[in-house]
């Protein structure tokens, strides 16, 4: 029997790449996400939405009877210090980012205590540990999903469901390659260069890619992983150790 994993933002950067190294462990995996996409079961969901939420891991349960793995990743990112960061993006943001989180965790848990087992891995960020410029708001979305991977390690591991955040350094993803175009549109910096710096930035001396992350998202959900919880596992080419 396949074990079922539900992965949000799963179609497209680090969480497509989750979901089909999934399928490719022998998952079941369910993808919420308000981009449809061919990998996995997609179904459309906002997960800022907490009812929108609800409703899919209601359905995915009547559906397959249990929950073994979920993944939040579903994520934004806006680059701006305080002053900058309006009511409206600080509140997107914190929507997507932790409400999100909260959403799934929180609907999952009845179905993982019921079958005293479960693996919840939240995508959170180098910058868990690390600040960086100009990044006020997700700094602190990706924060706060390290502290809700510790705290819900503590509150279930009576009931066997294991918690874990993984936090990616620079990963090569639409969402850096989005970040990096804003950025040369402000500047007009030059792409290619802008690139360059980046990766000369990283220890290893190269981005890292999406790939990389969802082998360490697929250890995690393994049983292999069985006595990891409440961790922050770091994949950054060696940034934070700086």
């Amino acid at each position: 029997m396949k074990k079922i994993a539900v992965v949000t933002g799963g179609s497209k950067g680090i969480g497509l790449a989750i979901v089909e190294t999934l399928i490719a462990k022998h998952f079941e995996v369910f993808n919420l996400d308000i981009t449809a996409s061919d990998s996995g079961q997609f179904m459309p969901c906002d997960v800022s939405d907490v009812s929108q939420v609800e409703r899919c891991i209601k359905q995915i349960v009547s559906q397959t009877g249990r929950i073994d793995c979920l993944v939040s990743n579903a994520g934004i990112h806006v680059s701006a210090n305080i002053e900058n960061t309006s009511e409206e993006e600080f509140d997107r943001i914190f929507a997507l980012n932790v409400k999100g989180a909260y959403a799934a965790i929180k609907a999952s848990l009845p179905t993982m205590k019921q079958q005293s087992s479960g693996s919840i891995i939240l995508i959170s960020s180098d910058q868990a540990l690390i600040a960086k410029h100009n990044s006020f708001a997700y700094n602190l979305s990706k924060a706060a999903l390290a502290s809700i991977a510790k705290t819900t390690a503590l509150d279930y591991a009576a009931f066997n469901i294991r918690a874990n955040a993984v936090c990616p350094g620079t990963i090569e993803t639409p969402l850096y390659h989005n970040a990096i175009d804003k950025y040369c549109a402000r500047s007009g910096a030059d792409k290619a260069k802008v690139h360059q710096e980046e990766a000369a930035l990283q220890p290893l001396g190269r981005l890292g890619q999406p790939q990389e992350v969802a082998n360490l998202v697929a250890f995690l959900a393994s049983d292999e992983a069985s006595f990891i919880t409440g961790s922050l596992q770091v994949i950054d080419g060696g940034y934070t150790a700086q």
